[in-house]
């Protein structure tokens, strides 16, 4: 009879080798588990086993998931994307103008019948994608800090995108533009996108370098790394990922509106920061992301299911965001 020796710090190591999305996966679990608990209280009623409830979150989770994507990115460079809500409203503008059925279409469009869907599809991209590659232009050619480089891209695309019709929604946007936010389109969006850069950032160059840059940018430099191009890419990726938002949200409401997108950039960092992107640059998964956006939003449908105010929702949501950071900090001195 064999005898098995158990070695603690062995277990140890072995449960420190487990993926980091394991805890916050607990962490989504157990909150689901305690807005079931007092749904059943409060409310007489499930709130885990209603397909409905569920699908609307998802749903709105893939909008602000688009846009964490992106952020994640940044973030592991050590930077931040503050303009990813303002880039969707400027995309989302743009796009739903193009998308317009043909007899509601501007006169410059007169004719033809309308527009194919994929032009307001990649016209949205485009802005999305213009807009990234300033920011990350601006930080690198100029070396001005992220923040203040995509503050000012944030106030600039909000303007823009209330400029462009001068505050007026554009509705009546064509069937098949609109089916790109109908049924579970958005949430596959989302996925793809997802698995895309999940495999992006473990299992090519772009992902090594983007760690590298995080981890230390001098040394970085030093082994041979273009860090001024990689940091231009990084930002055009996620103003790209933000202009796939801007569509999908416009695709979705049938509309285009100025006002969309506003926080989102917050919500976005959120899931991010929450998903264990550290904040100090170099670690991050986009698994972790993802879950973090479902954490956001199943506590937003749980709030919205007991009939807490809203406002009291954005308290707990702050709460959390610098919970998640103290975390984030704790974990860090720990490593060192």
């Amino acid at each position: 009879m064999s005898t098995v020796v158990t070695n603690p710090k062995a277990l140890v190591a072995k449960a420190r080798r487990l993926p980091p999305e394991l805890s916050i996966l607990f962490v989504l679990l157990g909150i689901a588990v305690i807005f079931e608990v007092l749904g059943w209280i409060f409310n007489g009623q499930s709130f885990l086993f209603n397909s409905q409830r569920l699908v609307i979150m998802i749903l709105q989770v893939s909008v602000i998931g688009l846009l964490a994507i992106g952020v994640t990115q940044v973030i592991i460079t050590t930077g931040i994307d503050l303009s990813s809500g303002s880039v969707l409203a400027l995309s989302a503008m743009v796009a739903a103008s193009l998308a317009q059925s043909a007899d509601v279409a501007r006169p410059v469009f007169e004719g033809l019948g309308g527009l194919p869907v994929f032009i307001p599809v990649v016209a949205g991209l485009l802005v999305g994608t213009v807009c990234g590659l300033i920011n990350g232009s601006l930080i690198a050619a100029t070396g001005i800090p992220p923040f203040i480089a995509t503050l000012g891209m944030m106030v600039t695309a909000r303007g823009l995108a209330q400029y462009y019709t001068h505050g007026k929604p554009i509705s009546q946007l064509s069937d098949s533009y609109t089916a790109i936010g109908a049924g579970a389109m958005p949430v596959m969006i989302f996925l793809m996108m997802a698995v895309v850069f999940h495999i992006a950032l473990r299992y090519t160059k772009y992902g090594k370098y983007t760690y590298a840059i995080g981890g230390n940018m001098t040394a970085a430099r030093v082994s041979g790394i273009d860090v001024k191009r990689h940091l231009i890419t990084v930002y055009t990726i996620a103003g790209a990922l933000s202009g796939l938002a801007g569509v999908v949200a416009s695709a979705r409401a049938a509309s285009g509106q100025s006002g969309m997108g506003l926080s989102y950039e917050l919500d976005a960092i959120a899931a991010a920061v929450i998903g264990g992107v550290s904040l100090a640059g170099g670690v991050g998964r986009i698994t972790g992301t993802v879950i973090g956006a479902l954490i956001l939003g199943m506590m937003t449908s749980g709030f919205t299911f007991l009939g807490i105010d809203a406002y009291i929702q954005q308290i707990v949501k702050g709460v959390i965001i610098v919970v998640a950071v103290i975390a984030d900090t704790y974990r860090s001195k720990r490593k060192i």
